[in-house]
């Protein structure tokens, strides 16, 4: 006797002779019963609900549901029959076999018992939503969502599904696409039996999406791994375009060790361009339509803060819970919905992250291009490698079979019907996308680089071109022409040494921070502000701050391109401010991040948006007006009281306290007080909240005053760069005497010599971040030598001066 519909009381023998289950009655040990998205919703629905999460409820057929339909149809028979001379590699021949699958899967009916079993499940649905009710029905694999295999989008899924015609309609289309052309070619590369996998239906309450927003978040940073990140992506409308990358959504990435602190570290918010929504088609002929998002929406972002941190805080009880039923940290991949009626979030998906968790902690990859060229394009890089090849411009999937092994797949977006080629593909390039659609992930998983996003590269690249695809720089991807040369290190981290010397890194760009932050080090020595102000905010603080009173028009044109979400200008500048340093802290917290406040000259301030306008004209802007000088100004302390309040965001409502603040180019111990004096105004107390403030040793006077400086400061570091030019008296910018330059001159050695000894005996910390010890292994077995507590080095040459290190302490 078959059962047909139970509740979540029944014992395990009538489970797995169910032919439908409730979500309610399944939890994840039961994935050979209902498969892997299934399950984990129920698991959810039992086990996180109490905790505020939201899921939708529902039901699923079981894989003894899938069975009995294939036995009682005598099917299995004839579907050996078709795959007897199964060739994956030839489109054709899959696309032949694929296709006789289906349709005898589409030409069998359902055994009665089964139909009656969706049919009463899904009339208790409608008992509580409402007469027939809408629903999402998807295909749910018994060998999916597992941690080494993710089986992302094999089989179909239908959205917006109403009344029981349609609800047993789509089940039995879900169960005809186990044979998707893409779904045996995947099962065929993993090493999974065709015939040994079931197919689960999951029917589940449609989310209203279609109103708000919707999208994919992961518990781990996608492309480094990093496993305190928290990534969430967003898009308008129901979420098969943003899981699909038929959108280039919003991007919010937030810290989660301060947010489960109770802190709102949201590190940075990437505006997607959101150009189409997919909704209801309301009495069309189609269950759901895209349309064009209006242009005012488009700059908007499609979640609030609120929204973001709650999503955050549901992806870490989602992780928490999944790794402790596994007993191993496991990373999450989750889709969320916002209902535009209830505006409430819901979960709709969750699954095991399948890359980053699978790769090997103990051995550091990196790519590096040896040489660069004219760049093509750029986009949202995936992958942190590099691939070169021909690119294939292929515009209609049915025209995979002309792709060749190794050539660059160059397309408007991918889906599961693109598998058959990828993993033939030395690297995947597309119009549409974000860094958690479709062809990231599946480029990730296959091991290849892919750029995602960049708007017309179909156009701007023909099949032939010779180009190489860089994803190797940060989060930004670039389309080089020509086959560059490049190179992969290898780098076994458990046989590198330990150092009493203390190893930090230099670090500008925070699109870098994550991945940096896996190589040995101790912390940040010196996080340069002037990186993020160049590069993201790209406007001079002051013209902020008097918007409405430029003079250059087109500078103002340009600012409020960059700022339409800011009415008030200056909250673009503390907010990308606090984003870029919250990045760069989150990334090696709890370690210490020394981030050095601005340091621009008046020339460099005056090339910024709208900076002509507030800057003077210098003879030497190298020996001027910079660093300190500025701060307490009143040409400039009201630029200064951006930046402490960006840090100030940093510290305190981000609860990234790991950041030490550093005053540069500071003449006088005078001068160092009233900087701190005017910190002290906008809430950057030293000695408050455990805030500590370093000065830079870059000036002959602050190593002669060493021992007054340390009665204003924590501690010290040590600029070579500028400590070599004022000891030698002579301009670094100048290439008449730049072969005079030279930080291992005798001169310059006492003087940090002399520098190290006083911060030691006032008892104040002192390292150095300067180039030297990075372009001069001699010059760093000196410092060693003389006692110093920490080097800073560029992150190229962190690991081969490591080694120096470690040779200097034994002799």
């Amino acid at each position: 006797m078959l059962e047909t519909f139970v509740n979540p009381q029944i014992n395990q023998d009538a489970r797995e002779q169910a032919l439908v289950l409730p979500f309610a009655a399944v939890g994840i040990v039961d994935i050979p019963l209902v498969g892997g998205k299934n399950a984990s919703l129920g698991e959810m629905i039992q086990q996180l609900t109490p905790k505020g999460v939201r899921v939708p409820t529902g039901f699923a057929t079981t894989a003894r549901a899938y069975r009995y339909f294939i036995e009682a149809a005598g099917l299995e028979k004839q579907l050996r029959e078709v795959f007897a001379d199964l060739d994956v590699e030839n489109m054709d021949n899959l696309r032949q076999r694929g296709q006789k699958a289906r349709s005898l899967m589409l030409q069998t009916p359902f055994p009665q018992p089964l139909e009656d079993a969706i049919t009463q499940a899904y009339k208790q649905l409608c008992e509580e939503y409402g007469t027939d009710t809408d629903v999402a029905v998807r295909s749910s694999a018994t060998a999916e969502d597992l941690p080494d295999a993710s089986f992302a989008g094999q089989q179909e899924t239908y959205l917006n599904v109403h009344g029981l015609p349609g609800v047993l309609e789509a089940c039995h289309k879900c169960f005809a696409s186990i044979f998707t052309d893409r779904a045996i070619s995947y099962r065929q590369i993993k090493g999974f039996d065709h015939f040994s996998i079931a197919l689960s239906v999951g029917v589940q309450k449609m989310v209203r999406s279609d109103l708000a927003a919707s999208g994919v978040m992961f518990s781990i940073d996608t492309e480094t791994g990093f496993k305190d990140a928290a990534l969430i992506t967003a898009a308008y409308g129901l979420g098969e375009n943003v899981v699909q990358g038929a959108v280039n959504p919003d991007e919010y990435l937030v810290f989660k060790p301060t947010l489960k602190q109770g802190y709102s570290p949201i590190l940075s918010k990437r505006l997607g361009t959101k150009e189409i929504k997919m909704i209801y088609d309301m009495g069309g002929s189609k269950q759901t339509k895209n349309v064009t998002v209006p242009e005012c929406d488009r700059t908007l972002f499609a979640l609030t803060d609120a929204e973001i941190i709650e999503l955050a805080r549901w992806t870490c009880l989602i992780e928490e819970h999944y790794s402790q039923v596994r007993g191993i940290h496991t990373p999450m991949d989750i889709e969320w919905a916002k209902d535009g009626i209830s505006n409430q979030l819901f979960i709709v998906q969750a699954r095991p992250e399948t890359v980053q968790s699978q790769k090997a902690k103990n051995l550091l990859r990196s790519y590096h291009l040896k040489a660069k060229s004219d760049v093509i394009i750029s986009g949202r890089a995936v992958g942190e490698m590099i691939g070169h090849g021909k690119a294939r411009v292929i515009l209609d999937v049915h025209q995979i079979n002309q792709f060749q092994p190794g050539e660059v797949l160059v397309t408007n977006r991918t889906d599961p019907d693109w598998e058959p080629i990828m993993k033939r593909a030395s690297a995947i390039v597309t119009n549409t996308g974000g860094r958690v659609c479709h062809a990231a992930i599946i480029a990730r998983e296959m091991g290849i680089p892919a750029i995602v996003g960049c708007g017309n590269a179909t156009k701007l690249i023909k099949t032939g071109d010779e180009i190489t695809v860089s994803c190797a720089e940060g989060e930004t991807g670039n389309i080089y022409r020509g086959l560059l040369d490049y190179e992969v290190q290898e780098i076994p981290l458990e046989k590198l040494p330990r150092t009493r010397t203390k190893i930090m890194m230099n670090v500008g760009n925070p699109e870098e921070a994550f991945g940096l932050s896996a190589m040995p080090n101790d912390g940040v020595g010196l996080a340069r502000m002037e990186f993020i102000i160049a590069n993201h905010i790209k406007a001079h603080p002051l013209a902020l701050i008097h918007f409405d009173e430029l003079e250059d028009e087109l500078a103002k044109y340009k600012i409020a391109e960059l700022t339409p979400q800011y009415e008030d200008k200056t909250e673009f500048f503390v907010d990308k401010l606090a984003q870029g340093i919250s990045t760069i802290a989150a990334a090696f917290y709890p370690k210490p991040v020394i981030v050095r406040l601005s340091d621009f000259k008046s020339n460099e301030y005056a090339n910024l948006l709208g900076g002509k306008q507030f800057e003077p004209t210098e003879e030497n802007p190298m020996i001027g007006w910079r660093g300190a000088s500025r701060y307490y100004d009143e040409r400039y302390r009201e630029g200064f009281a951006l930046e402490c309040q960006a840090m100030k965001k940093v510290r305190d409502d981000m609860g990234l306290t790991n950041v030490i603040l550093m005053v540069p180019f500071c003449r006088t111990p005078q001068e160092g007080k009233r900087v701190l004096a005017e910190m002290a105004k906008h809430g950057l107390v030293r000695g408050e909240n455990n805030l500590e403030v370093y000065v830079m040793c870059e000036l002959p006077s602050n190593v002669q005053l060493a021992d007054k400086f340390s009665e204003v400061f924590d501690g010290f570091s040590i600029g070579s760069n500028d400590l070599t030019q004022l000891t030698l008296g002579l301009d670094r910018d100048s290439e008449l005497v730049a072969h005079l330059f030279d930080e291992r001159d005798e001169a310059v050695k006492r003087t940090i010599a002399q520098a190290i000894h006083t911060a030691k005996e006032y008892g104040r910390k002192i390292g150095i971040c300067g180039q030297a010890p990075s372009d001069y292994p001699e010059f760093a077995r000196f410092l060693v030598q003389e006692g110093i507590d920490s080097i800073s080095l560029n992150p190229d040459s962190v690991l081969k001066t490591l080694l120096e290190i470690a040779a200097a302490e034994e002799n």
